[in-house]
């Protein structure tokens, strides 16, 4: 007979995607890697803007959109509301993969399943400016 594995001794299980699991591990049954949970269907990378809730981050996706008329493009934005696992410890910022499961409640029906590293920052007019002064003082 084999000894029964303990719940802290097993591995992290294969969730289909061809996703790096995480190191930690944790007792979250909402999480893909430790828990019950499966994934299926659309795939969507997009970055980190709040972690504010509780298991749950929102994740921003930009896009651009092609207007015909004025033959230009225009930047879209959606926010997703994805189960953040505590094993994947994933900080505002970063660049994230996301995964569609069943739904979790009225509006979680992602959960992150990779961390992909910080994020392109921002830039601002200011630093811009700041940026290209700073360039022109330096001696050649």
């Amino acid at each position: 007979m084999t000894p029964a594995r303990t719940t802290s001794a097993r591995r992290a299980r294969d969730i289909g995607l061809d996703v790096r699991a995480p190191k930690a591990r944790c007792d979250d049954r909402h999480c893909p890697f430790h828990g019950r949970l499966p994934v299926r269907g659309q795939v969507i990378e997009g970055t980190v803007v709040s972690t504010g809730m509780q298991r749950t981050a929102v994740v921003e996706r930009t896009l651009l959109h092609f207007v015909p008329k004025y033959e230009r493009y225009e930047k879209r934005r959606r926010r997703y509301l994805a189960h953040a696992p505590p094993c994947l410890n994933v900080p505002i910022g970063h660049r994230v993969r996301i995964a569609e499961t069943r739904p979790l409640s009225k509006l979680v029906s992602f959960c992150i399943v990779e961390d992909l590293g910080e994020a392109a920052r921002r830039v601002k007019a200011e630093d811009v400016v700041a940026h290209a002064s700073a360039a022109a003082e330096e001696p050649e």
